[in-house]
């Protein structure tokens, strides 16, 4: 399988997307420095995933994530992900 991911880092406010067939491995070696345009943002969390048959596949998804349309996409998505998980609020 592979997959395409949404990585987040608290430390400089940015979402990666990437792709990988691993993707513990690849949270890993983003978080180590070994790649150059996230060693700055560690620790990075992984906040979104989807799972695809072929690496075009997923390739492909993951280019659509990048554009402006697939950024607003992600942004509907991860937005409805924080309000589930977000503690109700006290009504006075």
């Amino acid at each position: 399988m592979y997959y395409v991911y949404v990585l987040y880092s608290s430390k400089l406010n940015k979402r990666y997307v990437g792709s990988s067939a691993d993707i513990n491995k690849r949270l890993t070696e983003h978080n180590s420095g070994k790649s150059k345009f996230t060693s700055s943002g560690s620790p990075w969390k992984l906040i979104y995933s989807e799972e695809y048959t072929s690496n075009s596949e997923a390739r492909k998804r993951e280019l659509f994530l990048k554009s402006g349309v697939g950024r607003k996409f992600l942004d509907s998505i991860l937005k409805s992900i924080t309000e589930s998980s977000e503690p109700e609020a006290h009504q006075p």
